[in-house]
C-alpha cells in the first residue's frame, strides 16, 4: 500500500521566531501547506477546520502545554487520528519514551536545522505508514 501524501501541516509553536523559521522551512523546502498556531488552544480551534495531515506540536508552551494539547486533540472526533510529532528541547531518551507513550508518532529535537526539518518529517511520515 503506498504511503499517503503529506500536504498539510499545523505547526504549534509559541516562540514566534521559531514558528517563522519552521513555517518558511516547511513551505519553501517541503512545499507543504502550513497553518501556524501560537498556542495549544489555537491548535484545538483550527485543527478541526484545517483537517491537517500532520501536527507539529511544541511541548513547552504557556497555558496549555503540548502533552495536554495532544490529550485534548485525541478527545475530538475530527482530530483523534491526526498524527502528532512533538518539537522539544527536552529530548532525553526517557522524555521521548514518555511522548511516544502519550501518543506522538515521534519527536524532533529543538533547535532543529531548518534545511533538515522537512527530511526528518518525511522520514517519520514514511516510517509511520510502513
Amino acid at each position: 500500500m503506498p504511503v499517503p501524501a503529506l500536504k498539510t501541516i499545523i505547526l504549534v509553536e509559541d516562540d514566534l521566531d521559531i514558528q517563522e523559521i519552521g513555517v518558511m522551512s516547511l513551505e519553501d523546502i517541503g512545499e507543504f501547506e502550513v497553518t501556524p498556531c501560537s498556542s495549544g488552544q489555537e491548535a484545538l480551534d483550527k485543527a478541526p477546520l484545517v483537517s491537517p495531515d500532520l501536527i507539529l506540536l511544541d511541548v513547552m508552551m504557556p497555558g496549555m502545554d503540548g502533552p495536554t494539547t495532544l490529550q485534548r486533540l485525541r478527545q475530538m472526533p475530527e482530530t483523534i487520528n491526526i498524527p502528532v510529532i512533538f518539537l522539544t528541547a527536552k529530548s532525553q531518551p526517557h522524555e521521548v519514551a514518555e511522548y511516544i507513550r502519550l501518543g506522538a508518532i515521534d519527536v524532533i529535537s529543538k533547535p532543529f536545522d531548518p534545511v533538515e526539518l522537512c527530511e526528518k518529517i518525511e522520514a517519520i511520515w514514511k516510517h509511520h505508514h510502513d
